[in-house]
């Protein structure tokens, strides 16, 4: 579940089509995020999933798998 809808946001974000994104997929390298668009993505997820984000911890987070995993920890 979380994966879908993380999958869903960061295509409609970033204008990629959703079957390119994998758990493996690198949110800046492979998808082309950059510091504006991950910013938008984390108020994103943080509207979505009722949670905060901190600055340290988004740093430590690059991949869609690492993102759902944090995510699935938090709700």
């Amino acid at each position: 579940m979380v994966f879908d809808k993380l999958r869903e946001l960061l295509a409609a974000q970033l204008g990629v089509d959703e079957d390119s994104i994998t758990p493996d997929t690198n949110i800046l390298d492979d998808l082309g995020a950059d510091s504006l668009d991950v910013m938008e993505l984390i108020s994103t997820l943080e509207d979505e999933f009722n949670i905060i984000i901190t600055d340290e911890r988004i740093r430590e987070l690059t991949t869609v798998k690492e993102v759902c995993d944090f995510l699935e920890r938090l709700i």
